[in-house]
């Protein structure tokens, strides 16, 4: 279960937004972390507190391949997002590194930037507690909750062959 403040952005946010290609010569997850969003939102790293969800529009994370762009998000204290899709490979790469990530056209759709939010990532319930209303996003298969809980695909490996 995830709760946080809404914070929305638009359609076709992509990686070289989320984090510039000028800081991609550090893999260090704080350091990108520092600068996430900097070229579409300057106050982003201010505003943000541990927990809050990110609500964007359509094709959420187009443009480059990068792993960085969904650590860089991750890192800075979002939870989880919810779009009305999200680019394929930055699915991958969030679900990768254990980033949940939801797509539900009504909930990107009716919840504003500071709505109060819940979700449970399991049944996929969205609930804007600002506006008192809930919508439905297709709930992860059981082996992807499992990577997402285990913090990302390399520790469900380890833990899985440590057994």
């Amino acid at each position: 279960m995830f709760k946080g403040k809404a914070i929305k952005y638009g359609n076709n946010v992509d990686t070289d937004v989320i984090i510039p290609a000028r800081y991609l010569n550090t893999s260090d997850a704080k350091e990108l972390a520092a600068h996430c969003m900097e070229d579409i939102d300057k106050d982003f790293t201010s505003k943000v507190n541990n927990g809050d969800i990110m609500v964007a529009g359509k094709n959420f994370g187009c443009g480059s391949s990068r792993e960085h762009a969904p650590l860089a998000i991750k890192t800075v204290g979002i939870s989880c997002i919810i779009a009305e899709t999200f680019a394929r490979i930055f699915y991958r790469n969030s679900i990768n590194i254990g980033l949940p990530i939801l797509e539900c056209f009504d909930a990107a759709n009716d919840i504003d930037d500071g709505n109060d939010i819940s979700i449970d990532v399991v049944s996929g319930v969205i609930t804007n507690n600002t506006k008192g209303k809930t919508y439905q996003a297709t709930p992860f298969p059981a082996f992807m909750q499992e990577i997402i809980s285990a913090e990302g695909l390399i520790n469900y490996l380890k833990e899985r062959t440590e057994d």
